[in-house]
């Protein structure tokens, strides 16, 4: 059976990238028609990516607001290692299932629009309600507020995937990807290096939940920004669906959840990628403040600031190395340089004492590179009806490694210390960089297009579109000059041969002549 446009991978070669896309737009006037405000004009579609990229700007912000006040959250709580983790892993915890149905939500119950601002009301709920606890000095509201914050942070992180590929689909997705990223780590980046100074400007008069709590609400303003740039791009989508007619091309299909079982091998091993490296950075980055303290004797400045440079480089390198993919492709080969990076850095922070600002840097320009190109892969092998439910699974396993790991991270260090922590880490890694080396094996033997470069991509996507294109010719477009002959034309034959006489002006084919009894 041929494969429809609708179940195509989305960025494979399909046959409509050869037509005019805008051949039956809406017609703009005046200010609307301008570069600006024309939603098929690249100036438009860039400024409205600002939009996007700031949209989990407040999320991630206050994602790592524990990270960025470890010692004064275990100081002013009085909990161990283990118990401040479980502010980490219970933001994951929701998400192992609500991410798969948050991106089976934004596809086919509330759209993308009113999607963003539900998962968005949830972030900025959960933020408030972890504020409040360390308001009323109670760890329990502070864990509650963690839970219903991760009810709406990482479905909102696939609302953010899912606009980026509506809007940049036919092109520079690996560079979008990388700017979001990029912004993204920006709000970790500020949160890190902002928090602390917060918490040390309150009154030394005020208890030290007070001070806590006031640092805390300054992150529930962040999430009210992200929640306005979800309601501008409600704006901007539905306008430009309108001008564009982007929900005419819909198919109608609906998804099941069955389809999970269908997910391609190649997409199992990104899930697999996905989870295992990320399990060894983010809750490394959770626990890094102590370590860098407690190795290099760092004062807590020094240890804020070389713990947040996975986020510092990541916000300036990723869309730069989003162009990079965009322009070379090679997407498994990066992927795999990422994954090696990170080992070694993890095993020069494990069994050396280099400076760590170096081994820092390191691993945050490995985590660039691979989140530029891991990400957008998913596009390239599904296709567009099933993207919100790809990433929604994608996040979800990657939540669960996220919602068990840092339980596993904080009892390891409460009862072991920071070095076999950092050998668990690596062989987190070593997993993830056999997942990555299958993938390349299992793509070679399906064609290579995963890891082709970006010209031999274009080539593939022409030969293919040609190819359909001949497929779609009708099939009464090519006829036999050999036509059956009819009854009366075959009789009329037969007379004619035996010499009856007909009219000069007689068409053999006529039948009308034997009507008005000319052959009678």
């Amino acid at each position: 059976m041929n494969e429809t446009d609708e179940t195509k991978p989305l960025l494979s070669g399909r046959s409509d990238r050869v037509i005019d896309e805008y051949e039956d737009d809406v017609k703009l006037t005046g200010c609307g028609a301008t570069a600006a405000c024309d939603p098929r004009q690249t100036l438009h579609r860039f400024l409205v990516l600002i939009l996007i990229c700031f949209l989990s700007f407040g999320s991630y912000f206050c994602y790592d607001n524990p990270g960025a006040l470890q010692t004064e959250i275990k100081s002013a709580m009085e909990v161990n290692s283990s118990q401040y983790m479980l502010l980490y892993s219970l933001y994951s915890w929701p998400n192992v299932i609500l991410c798969f149905f948050g991106g089976f939500l934004i596809d086919r119950v509330f759209g993308i629009r009113f999607g963003t601002i539900v998962f968005g009301m949830f972030v900025l709920i959960g933020q408030c309600i972890f504020a409040l606890g360390a308001s009323l000095n109670s760890y329990t509201v502070m864990e509650i507020g963690r839970f219903v914050f991760g009810l709406g942070g990482e479905n909102l992180a696939v609302a953010q995937n899912t606009y980026a590929v509506s809007w940049f689909k036919n092109k520079e997705l690996n560079m979008v990807f990388g700017l979001q990223l990029s912004f993204s780590r920006v709000g970790s980046t500020v949160n890190m290096n902002v928090m602390k100074p917060i918490y040390d400007a309150t009154s030394d008069a005020l208890p030290e939940y007070k001070k806590l709590a006031i640092a805390l609400w300054v992150g529930s303003g962040f999430c009210i920004l992200s929640m306005i740039c979800g309601l501008a791009l409600w704006f901007f989508d539905a306008r430009a669906a309108r001008i564009t007619k982007k929900g005419s091309g819909e198919t109608g299909e609906v998804i099941k959840l069955s389809d999970v079982k269908d997910f391609p091998l190649t997409l199992w091993l990104i899930f697999i990628i996905c989870v295992t490296y990320y399990v060894a950075v983010f809750p490394f980055i959770g626990l890094g403040v102590i370590f860098f303290e407690d190795k290099w004797d760092f004062s807590a400045a020094d240890a804020l600031l070389v713990n947040s440079l996975v986020y510092f480089i990541s916000a300036g390198a990723s869309p730069v190395f989003g162009v990079a993919v965009d322009k070379t492709g090679r997407n498994i080969f990066w992927v795999v340089s990422g994954v090696v990076l990170t080992i070694v850095a993890h095993f020069m922070l494990a069994f050396t004492f280099i400076n760590p600002f170096i081994t820092m840097s390191v691993m945050g320009i490995a985590y660039s590179l691979l989140a530029c190109a891991l990400w957008p892969i998913v596009a390239y092998i599904m296709p567009e009806h099933q993207l919100g439910t790809s990433y929604g699974f994608m996040q979800s396993i990657q939540n669960l490694g996220l919602a068990v790991v840092p339980m596993i991270a904080g009892k390891i260090l409460d009862e072991s210390g920071y070095l076999i922590l950092e050998v668990f880490f690596s062989v987190m890694l070593c997993a993830s960089l056999i997942a990555s080396l299958i993938l390349y094996l299992v793509d070679q033997s399906e064609g290579g297009f995963l890891n082709m470069s970006a010209k031999e991509r274009e080539v593939q996507k022409a030969s293919l579109a040609k190819r359909e294109l001949k497929k779609e010719l009708p099939s009464h477009s090519i006829t036999s000059p050999i036509r059956p002959r009819s009854a009366f034309a075959l009789r009329n034959r037969y007379l004619s041969r035996i010499g009856a006489k007909l009219p000069d002006h007689f068409n053999p084919h006529v039948k009308s002549l034997s009507r008005h009894g000319v052959l009678q």
